[in-house]
């Protein structure tokens, strides 16, 4: 017969939590700001809301805003976020803002109260995204940000060679 053991079980190894809260979630705004940042580009939270934060971001060629969105009290958690920018000028019609739309599964162009023609990308976050999501996301709203581009500078030319 074995004797039992006077000292209880070692509890396991547990991480301290300046480590857990330093660890990267996509779903902060602040890991999209050192993302960027890593990317040359400048963001600042400028706004938030009730379960929203909003982004200014400036790179050396232009601005757009962010937003992150679904977030929790802390502003931290974000279920999704949007990219979005508005042109200076707006040189297509209503229907070549549509035929655009039709051409992107990810971008999105539409035109506001204003008259503004503006460019939109948004992505659902989850817990198990890391940086290299989010630079994926930046990447496919650079993409959307050419894509406009183009087809501002001709809208018939564009669509023309679209698929």
């Amino acid at each position: 017969m074995l004797a039992a053991d006077p000292k209880p079980a070692p509890k396991p190894a547990t991480k301290p939590a300046a480590a857990k809260s330093g660890s990267f979630d996509a779903r902060d705004p602040a890991a999209l700001i050192a993302v960027l940042a890593e990317m040359e580009a400048k963001a600042e939270v400028v706004r938030t809301e009730e379960d929203s934060v909003f982004l200014n971001v400036t790179t050396p060629a232009f601005g757009f805003g962010v937003q992150f969105a679904g977030c929790d009290k802390a502003g931290k958690a974000c279920q999704g976020m949007a990219f979005s920018t508005a042109a200076e000028k707006r040189s297509a019609n209503l229907a070549q803002m549509n035929d655009f739309n039709q051409t992107s599964i990810n971008c999105k162009a539409f035109v506001d109260k204003g008259g503004k023609a503006h460019i939109a990308y948004s992505a659902l976050l989850s817990g198990r995204d890391g940086k290299e999501e989010l630079r994926t996301h930046v990447v496919a709203w650079q993409g959307c940000l050419g894509a406009f581009g183009e087809f501002l500078r001709d809208p018939a030319g564009f669509l023309a060679k679209a698929p």
